[in-house]
C-alpha cells in the first residue's frame, strides 16, 4: 500500500446523508464542512465527491463549485475513508481493495449502498478491484509505504469485527493485502471513540518511513491522558520492517468540543496529506496554531492548511482523514 503522502491522482470524498448523526441544522453545517474540505483539496490536486444520486448530487456540486467533480453512486454514509476503496499497488498493476463492511460493528443501518460503494466506485473508474474477506476499515490502520502499517488492538480485536480471528490470523491477511513485514499495535484509541471502537487515524500516522506523529494529551484529569501516553511509549524504538527503530513525534494537545449536548474530541491528528498539503483540523484552541506547526515539521515541503471543521465532523464520529480517501497515482 502507497502512503499517503505519495503522489495522488485525485482526493475522494462523500456528501454527508444520514440524518441521524447530523439532525436538524447540523447536516447543513457538516455539508459545508465536506465542501470546504473539498475545495481546499482541491487548491491541489483533482477531487471527486461520491453522492447520493438526484438532489444531494446537485447540492454537492453547487456547494462544491466548478473545480470539483461529482459523481452520483448510492451512499449510506459519509466517511469514504472506511466505505471506499483501499488502493494497493502489485507491480505495474492498481488495485481497489473491497474490504467488508459491517456498519462499525453494526452500529448503523441501512449500510447497503455502502457495502458495495468500494465495487461500485471501481467500476465508475475502470479500477481494478479485489474483494477481501475481512471485516475491516480504511480508518483502522496507517502505513509508511515501505511495508510497516500501525494499528490498534481496540478496533482490530473488537469482537464486533472478526470475532473468530486471532490477532495473529487478522495480522496475516492484512499484511498479505497490503504488503506489509510488520505492523504496530497500539492499545488504544480515543476514549470517546465509540463510533470506530477506535480507529488509529486519530491517534497516529506515519509522516515518513521510521517517523510516527502520535495524538498526545496534556491533561491529567483526562482519560485520554493515560491511553495515548501508553500508545506513544508502546511505538517508540518498535522496530519497522526494515530493522529500523521508529522514532516518535507526539502532538501533546488533545482539544474538546461540546455541541448538542455531546462532548466530542477533535484530534489533530485526523489530519491528510495530499499532493503538496497537509489538511489539518482545528477547532478554535488556543493551541491550534502550535499544534498545527508541529504536524507540518514532520512534513516538511507542503504547505500546512487548518480548517476549522474539527467540531462537527467530530460530532459526526469523525475528522478531515475519515471523510477522505487517496487515490495513488
Amino acid at each position: 500500500m502507497p502512503a499517503e503522502w505519495e503522489p495522488h491522482e485525485r482526493t475522494l470524498v462523500a456528501w454527508p446523508c444520514r440524518e441521524e448523526i447530523y439532525p436538524g441544522p447540523r447536516m447543513a453545517e457538516a455539508r459545508a464542512a465536506h465542501a470546504e474540505v473539498a475545495r481546499a483539496v482541491a487548491r491541489f490536486e483533482p477531487v471527486t465527491v461520491i453522492a447520493n444520486p438526484g438532489a444531494d448530487a446537485d447540492a454537492a456540486a453547487e456547494a462544491c463549485g466548478g473545480a470539483v467533480d461529482v459523481v452520483a453512486l448510492p451512499i449510506d454514509d459519509s466517511w469514504l475513508r472506511d466505505t471506499g476503496p483501499t488502493y494497493v499497488r502489485e507491480g505495474d498493476r492498481r488495485i481497489a481493495l473491497d474490504w467488508t463492511f459491517n456498519g462499525w460493528g453494526g452500529k448503523f443501518s441501512p449500510i447497503d449502498a455502502d457495502v458495495e460503494l468500494a465495487r461500485a466506485w471501481a467500476s465508475h473508474a475502470g479500477h481494478e478491484v479485489r474483494s477481501v474477506p475481512l471485516v475491516f476499515e480504511g480508518g483502522s490502520v496507517a502505513v509508511d509505504g515501505a511495508g510497516t502499517a500501525v494499528t490498534t488492538v481496540q478496533c482490530l480485536l473488537h469482537p464486533n469485527r472478526n470475532p473468530r480471528l486471532t490477532r495473529a490470523e487478522i495480522e496475516v491477511v492484512v499484511a498479505e493485502q497490503l504488503g506489509l513485514g510488520a505492523m504496530v499495535w497500539l492499545p488504544h484509541g480515543l476514549a470517546l471513540d465509540d463510533d470506530t471502537d477506535g480507529h488509529v487515524d486519530n491517534v497516529a500516522a506515519f509522516a515518513r518511513p521510521g517517523l510516527l506523529v502520535v495524538q498526545g494529551c496534556d491533561d491529567p484529569d483526562e482519560e485520554d491522558r493515560l491511553r495515548l501516553d501508553v500508545n506513544r511509549r508502546c511505538a517508540a524504538g518498535t522496530l519497522d520492517a526494515r530493522g529500523e527503530p521508529i522514532e516518535v513525534v507526539e502532538v501533546p494537545v488533545l482539544p474538546f468540543a461540546e455541541l448538542d449536548g455531546e462532548r466530542v474530541a477533535v484530534p489533530y491528528l485526523n489530519y491528510y496529506v495530499g499532493n503538496g498539503f497537509v489538511l489539518v483540523p482545528t477547532c478554535g484552541h488556543p493551541a491550534d496554531d502550535d499544534m498545527v506547526a508541529i504536524i507540518a515539521a514532520t512534513h516538511p515541503g507542503r504547505e500546512a492548511v487548518a480548517l476549522d471543521v474539527g467540531a462537527i465532523l467530530a460530532l459526526g464520529g469523525g475528522g478531515i482523514h475519515c471523510i477522505t480517501q487517496q487515490v495513488p497515482a
